[in-house]
C-alpha cells in the first residue's frame, strides 16, 4: 500500500506551515479568487461588447484576461481544497495537469505581453504603417501563436517528465511543478534538463528580451519628440511596462524560491513567495488596464 501511495500520489509539505492560519488564509484566498474571476470577465465584457474598443491593443489585453481567467481556475480550486484538508495529497495525473496548466498560463502571459510590445512598437515607431501592418489578419495570426507556441511546447516537455521513475513524492510546494517533480527522478535527468534549458529560453528569455527591446526602440523615438507626444505614448505604453514589471517580479520570486534550499528559508516567505508567481498578475492586470486606460475606464463606469 505504502509503495502504491508513493508511485500514484504526491505530497504537498509546505502547507504545513500555514499551520492554525489556514482558515484566515482559505477566506483571504476566496475571496481574491472571486475579485480575480469578476475584474477579467468584466474586462471581456468590456472589450467584447464595445465597438470602439474591437481594436489589436484592447483585443490583446482581452487575450491577457482569458489567460488569468485560465490560469486562476487551474490553481484556485486546488490550493482552496487542499487549505480545509488535513492530508494533502494530488493524484500524478491530476499533478501533471495542474503543471501544464499553470505554466502555459505563464507562458502565454509572456508570450501575449511580447504580441503587446510588437503593437506599441509599430504604433509608435511606425505610426503611417500602423494599420497596414496590424490588420485583423494579424491580431489572428498574432494571438494564435501566443497560445499555440507554449501549448505545443509545454506538453513535449511534460511528456518527457511524465515518463520518469520516481523514487519519492514530496513536492515542497503548494502546487504541482515540473522542476520538482524532475528532482524525484531515480535516473539521470540530463535529457530534461536541457529540454527545460531551451523551453525556458524559448518562452521566457526571447519574449523578455524583444519586450526590453521594443521599448528602448520606444524610449530612443520619444527622447526626440515633444512633450505632447511623450505624453500619449506613456498613456497607452505605461500599463503595459506595470503588468511587464508585475509579471518579471512574480516570475523571479518563483525562480528563486525553486532554486534556493527550503529547510533554511522563512516558511511563510517561502509560501508567499510560491503563490506571488499564480496570484498577483491575474488579480493585478485588470486593475492596471482598467484604471489606466481611459477609454476602458469610461466604459467600465458606464456599465455600472
Amino acid at each position: 500500500m505504502e509503495n502504491s501511495t508513493l508511485s500514484f500520489y504526491f505530497r504537498f509539505t509546505m502547507f504545513a506551515n500555514i499551520g492554525h492560519y489556514r482558515f484566515i488564509a482559505f477566506i483571504f484566498c476566496l475571496l481574491l479568487f472571486i475579485f480575480t474571476i469578476f475584474t477579467n470577465l468584466l474586462m471581456i465584457v468590456v472589450i467584447s461588447q464595445q465597438t470602439t474598443l474591437h481594436e489589436p491593443m484592447y483585443i490583446f489585453i482581452a487575450c491577457l484576461s482569458v489567460n488569468a481567467l485560465y490560469g486562476s481556475s487551474g490553481f484556485f480550486p486546488r490550493f482552496l481544497m487542499d487549505l480545509l484538508s488535513d492530508t494533502h495529497l494530488i493524484s500524478r495525473p491530476a499533478c501533471f495537469t495542474q503543471i501544464y496548466v499553470i505554466y502555459s498560463y505563464a507562458s502565454c502571459e509572456l508570450t501575449v505581453l511580447s504580441i503587446m510590445a510588437y503593437d506599441r512598437y509599430i504604433a509608435v515607431c511606425l505610426p503611417l504603417h500602423y494599420h497596414t501592418k496590424m490588420t485583423l489578419e494579424t491580431v489572428v495570426k498574432l494571438t494564435a501563436l501566443a497560445w499555440i507556441f507554449p501549448a505545443f511546447s509545454l506538453a513535449a516537455c511534460l511528456c518527457l517528465s511524465a515518463t520518469l521513475p520516481l523514487c519519492g513524492n514530496e513536492i515542497h510546494k503548494v502546487f504541482c511543478a515540473n522542476w520538482n517533480v524532475v528532482k524525484l527522478s531515480c535516473v539521470n535527468t540530463a535529457v530534461n534538463n536541457v529540454v527545460g534549458m531551451l523551453l525556458t529560453v524559448a518562452t521566457i528569455f526571447l519574449p523578455l528580451f524583444y519586450i526590453l527591446y521594443t521599448y528602448l526602440r520606444i524610449v530612443s523615438i520619444c527622447w526626440k519628440s515633444s512633450a505632447e507626444f511623450k505624453g500619449k505614448v506613456l498613456e497607452s505604453c505605461l500599463p503595459h511596462t506595470i503588468s511587464f514589471v508585475i509579471y518579471s517580479i512574480a516570475g523571479f520570486c518563483d525562480v528563486a524560491l525553486s532554486r534556493n534550499n527550503l529547510e533554511v528559508t522563512n516558511p511563510f516567505i517561502a509560501v508567499i513567495l510560491s503563490l506571488v508567481f499564480v496570484v498577483i498578475p491575474p488579480a493585478l492586470n485588470p486593475l492596471v488596464y482598467g484604471l489606466k486606460l481611459p477609454e476602458i475606464r469610461k466604459h467600465i463606469l458606464r456599465l455600472f
